[in-house]
């Protein structure tokens, strides 16, 4: 599919997508990814199901196959979650067998987009990640005429709410009967205000959805360096609905939003003036949780922002200064904390004290010591196995090529590729 899509085959894409909807083995993948696997299984829809017995995902394959083109959608379950700034987001919850109809449906429209996508795109696409974009970030930076450049920093107001159906319906490469799906899809969970956009946040399928709706937008602001009059030079750096552009000295940021402000209108979307910043790269700006800043050497700096490191801190002493659990039991919930904040600023420049944790270890080792049944030694290998030690090096992942993409066939790259990923007893 494709490499039907790259060869500009649609009516082959969409013959392949009607057979990846009848396929039984995609059901059977489809019913073990979101009742085994995902994350969300333990968060049940309005239906109440958490989880499914053998027999129960057996008939939901049956389900699947029986409704696959005609699939009903049931109402949404609504969670507020408090934000940053003060205001909430609903979380809307699709009922377990709904997400098996859209994590299907993702199977069939996935490799059909993935062929048109971005080379700067890196968010909810498979085989990329937040690393990707802070090295892509590092090469555009890296060397000294990063003095010169300039930030603008974006985010989109109310993404997935405010999305317009029609346009991201046209935008997508399905069969007619896909589409339909997809529009009870997107009325189930939409403001009443607002009937004709937005897609739930918290389906299987909306991340994919999201990215389709803003395919394109990375093009805007593209630069020819008079040097390299060949060379066209892409300047956003895109993860869902975040976006950042690194303006070169002759580009003027507020034509840049402008563009972008008329590629989202078209879509139903709009920039989000308070989160618009434009500044010097020398004064930084924060990305994904990490600070970007040139110095004045021409270097690039990478550490972990305020805010990323305030969340961390405050999960920390949560656990720590708790009185349900015992020493033991708070090393082994925050082992799994620390290790993997470390894991994700482990590309980053960590020798800054605060970034040593050594004010929670302290703390962490006097709130040990106080029990009973603990001593200093005890409480010592304690806060060892609590708070253990991730080596790091600033900018040296190696960022997937190009518009490289695990559907192109390529299996010698992706399988070194993902073998890296792995190390120690997991490999």
């Amino acid at each position: 599919m494709w490499k039907a899509v790259r060869a500009n085959d649609r009516r082959r894409a969409r013959k392949l997508q009607k057979l990846i909807l009848k396929s039984r083995s995609a059901q059977f993948l489809a019913v073990r990814q979101v009742t085994q696997l995902n994350q969300g299984r333990k968060t049940a829809g309005i239906d109440g199901k958490l989880a499914l017995k053998h027999y129960e995902r057996f008939e939901l394959v049956k389900q699947l196959a029986r409704h696959g083109s005609s699939w009903q959608h049931q109402k949404l379950r609504q969670i507020p979650i408090p934000k940053k700034d003060g205001t909430t987001r609903m979380l809307k919850v699709p009922t377990i067998s709904d997400r098996a109809w859209q994590c299907l449906v993702k199977y069939a429209l996935e490799p059909a987009h993935e062929a048109l996508f971005q080379d700067h795109s890196y968010g909810f696409r498979s085989g990329r990640g937040t690393w990707d974009a802070q090295k892509a970030i590092f090469d555009l930076l890296r060397r000294k005429y990063g003095l010169k450049k300039t930030i603008l920093e974006l985010d989109i107001e109310k993404c997935f709410d405010r999305i317009d159906h029609s346009a991201l319906l046209r935008l997508t490469i399905a069969p007619q009967r896909i589409k339909v799906g997809l529009l009870r899809c997107l009325s189930a969970g939409t403001d009443p205000s607002f009937p004709n956009q937005g897609t739930p946040q918290g389906g299987v399928v909306s991340p994919l959805l999201a990215n389709i709706a803003l395919q394109g937008v990375e093009t805007i602001g593209a630069h020819q360096p008079y040097r390299y009059r060949k060379s066209v030079m892409k300047t956003c750096i895109r993860y869902a609905d975040d976006m950042v552009f690194i303006l070169y000295p002759d580009q003027e940021p507020l034509e840049v939003l402008k563009e972008v402000d008329v590629f989202l209108m078209e879509r139903g979307l709009k920039t989000k003036a308070s989160k618009t910043h434009i500044v010097p790269a020398t004064d930084g700006f924060n990305f994904l949780g990490w600070n970007f800043k040139v110095r004045s050497d021409g270097k690039l700096a990478c550490i972990p922002s305020a805010d990323n490191f305030k969340a961390f801190r405050k999960k920390v002493k949560a656990i720590v200064n708790s009185s349900n659990y015992g020493a033991k039991l708070k090393a082994i919930k925050l082992a799994p904390l620390v290790r993997g904040w470390l894991n994700y600023h482990k590309y980053c420049d960590m020798r800054g004290s605060r970034f040593s944790l050594w004010g929670m270890k302290f703390r962490a080792f006097k709130r040990f010591n106080r029990e009973r049944k603990q001593d200093r030694h005890s409480s010592k290998a304690l806060v060892d196995q609590a708070f253990p030690t991730i080596g790091y090096k600033q900018f040296v992942h190696v960022k997937v090529k190009g518009d490289r993409s695990p559907f192109d066939g390529d299996v010698v790259y992706w399988s070194k590729r993902n073998s890296k990923l792995y190390d120690g007893p997991t490999a």
